[in-house]
């Protein structure tokens, strides 16, 4: 019931409102008449006008006025002299050229074979100093034999005689590490028997 009241209430008072603001705005944008002054500044326009040509003041010049400029001297002639060709022969020149024999080529006489030769050292490292020996002041020698196969590796290494036994472990060592060249025999590689060297052992200053 209360709402019902409200809303019969409201409604004019709504209306009366928008009324009101309806006249309102009316007056505002409301504007008198305008009279246009119908006198105005004629102004006109030219699409293509014209341009007045201008006098330019130009140069007269002739060809006779341009410097003249002699062209550079041409470069001179060299002369070139024919070789004149020897009137001697050339025996008489060099000397004559003496005459020899062809040598015959047969198979019986040429032969192939690679010539012999013995093994000989290629590589040889020194031995390592016996640490016991260089404490001592202690110097000496290992006198070795050995075999050489026929790739050059020392095989059946022997110290026959050393000055000390500190000494023979340390060459034959530095015997297993030598190298030598193939002995090679009617072309063929061979084991070189009974090789026999001495290594020495001095401290140095």
């Amino acid at each position: 019931m209360g709402n019902l009241i409200r809303l019969i209430i409201g409604v004019p008072i709504a209306i009366i409102v928008t009324f009101a603001l309806f006249a309102l705005m009316q007056r505002l944008i409301f504007v008198g008449e305008v009279e246009f002054d119908e006198e105005g500044d004629e102004y006109s326009f030219d699409i293509n006008p014209q341009v007045e040509e201008l006098n330019a003041r130009t140069r007269d010049t002739s060809i006779e006025d341009v410097q003249q400029v002699d062209p550079p001297p041409p470069p001179p002639q060299i002369e070139r002299q024919a070789a004149d060709l020897p009137t001697e022969s050339l025996s008489t020149i060099v000397g004559s050229i003496p005459e020899f024999d062809a040598p015959q080529l047969n198979s019986g006489n040429v032969s192939f074979n690679v010539s012999d030769r013995d093994a000989q050292p290629l590589v040889r490292i020194p031995p390592q100093y016996p640490v016991r020996a260089a404490e001592r002041g202690l110097e000496g020698y290992c006198d070795m034999q050995f075999n050489v196969s026929p790739d050059g590796t020392p095989i059946d290494i022997q110290a026959t005689y050393c000055t000390s036994s500190m000494f023979q472990r340390s060459s034959i060592r530095a015997v297993e590490r030598w190298r030598y060249s193939q002995r090679i025999v009617d072309g063929v590689a061979q084991t070189r028997v009974g090789v026999q060297t001495r290594i020495e052992y001095e401290l140095a200053d």
